[in-house]
């Protein structure tokens, strides 16, 4: 299984910028997707979660500014970052915790907001 993150870059603040991820397998398989972040210096924390089930789960400092949400026909989930700010400048990785396997981490991308 492998995942595929891209769609970072340089976007200014209050701007918006669409983080996508594509799975190898289908999404039907995963229990959950997750999207989470590392800047330099501190520990990778979880910006957002969503469940087969179509539960979302986003960390306190990205609530009503990032969704996250999926395409099953595309095996692809997607992280909408609106009105970023500088502090949301970091590494941005996704996860797929398997229904029945290990929990996996693509290769991050890294997105930069412009004060």
């Amino acid at each position: 299984v492998q995942l595929q993150a891209s769609g970072g870059g340089l976007v200014q603040a209050g701007g918006s910028l669409r983080l996508s991820c594509t799975v190898s397998v289908s999404l039907l398989s995963i229990n959950v997707m997750g999207w989470y972040r590392q800047a330099p210096g501190t520990q990778r924390e979880l910006v957002a979660a969503l469940t087969i089930g179509g539960s979302t789960n986003y960390g306190d400092t990205v609530k009503g500014r990032f969704t996250i949400s999926r395409d099953n026909a595309k095996n692809t989930v997607y992280l909408q970052m609106n009105s970023p700010k500088p502090e949301d400048t970091a590494v941005y990785y996704c996860n797929a915790e398997l229904l029945y396997g290990p929990t996996l981490w693509g290769q991050g991308t890294q997105v930069t907001v412009s004060s």
